[in-house]
Order: C-alpha cells, then sequence, then structure tokens
C-alpha cells in the first residue's frame, strides 16, 4: 500500500493507492514517452555533432554556430522534461508535446526543399513526427493526460 499525499490545489486530501487499484498508463501513452524520449536523445546527439563541428570545422560565423548549438542543447532539454511530464500524465505535455512535432515537420518541410534538398533527413524527421501527432491526439492519451 502506497499513501500519496499531494499539496496541488485541485487535490486536497490523503490517497490512498493500492497496487491493484492503480490504473495502468495506456499503451499509447507510453509509445507517446518513448518516441518523444527518442527525439531527445536525436537532439542531444545533434549538439554533441554540432559541438564538434564548432571546433573541427569552424564557420563562417562562429556567434551564428554558437547559437544554433545552444537552440538544439534547449529543444533537447525541452524534450527531456515533456518526457518526465508525459511519464507522470502531465496534462500541459499535451501542448508542448503538439508545438514541439509541427516545428519539427516544418523543419522536415524544409529538408525537401532548397538549394541542398536532403529528403532522407526530411523523412527521418517527418516520419516520427506525424506519428507523434497521431498518439498525442488519440482518445486514451488525451484521456489519460486531462484526467477525464
Amino acid at each position: 500500500m502506497v499513501f500519496v499525499v499531494s499539496y496541488l490545489p485541485r487535490i486536497n486530501r490523503y490517497e490512498i493507492l493500492d497496487a491493484a487499484t492503480r490504473h495502468p498508463r495506456p499503451a499509447l501513452l507510453v509509445a507517446l514517452s518513448a518516441l518523444i524520449a527518442l527525439e531527445a536523445v536525436a537532439f542531444v546527439a545533434v549538439t554533441v555533432f554540432l559541438i564538434v563541428e564548432i571546433f573541427a570545422a569552424p564557420a563562417d560565423s562562429v556567434a551564428s554556430a554558437i547559437a544554433l548549438t545552444v537552440v538544439v542543447a534547449i529543444a533537447a532539454v525541452w524534450l527531456a522534461a515533456i518526457v518526465r511530464g508525459l511519464w507522470h500524465s502531465q496534462p500541459w505535455t499535451r501542448g508542448a508535446t503538439i508545438v514541439v512535432q509541427v516545428l519539427l515537420i516544418a523543419i522536415a518541410v524544409g529538408s525537401f526543399q532548397g538549394i541542398g534538398p536532403r529528403p532522407d533527413i526530411g523523412w527521418l524527421i517527418l516520419a516520427p513526427a506525424i506519428v507523434a501527432l497521431v498518439l498525442v491526439l488519440s482518445k486514451p492519451v488525451q484521456r489519460e493526460l486531462t484526467g477525464v
């Protein structure tokens, strides 16, 4: 038996949760958490790559290279925060997940176009973003994150 004390405004009582009565996380929420975690790991890898590139092949604008690296690192931290929030079924993660996935879709579309298009990278970004959007908008995930 686990005793949970919550100091949140909407829960002002002691709750006694038994392992048998606790509802399991929906499988789609676990899949969404795993997908966002993989995206966070990818962003960490890109951050490391950009740091190495700053020293290995200096850019024309070092300030721009550093700024890009910082933005990607912030995105990695934000994705990690979303994963933690999803794991704890925090309602704010729905909006954050949708925003991040829409931004990734915009990046993917940009990868298909331009002077040097890279459709391989575009599909690598686009496919998980669409899957994550479908998962976050699914009924079981919405029910879990909204508490309804």
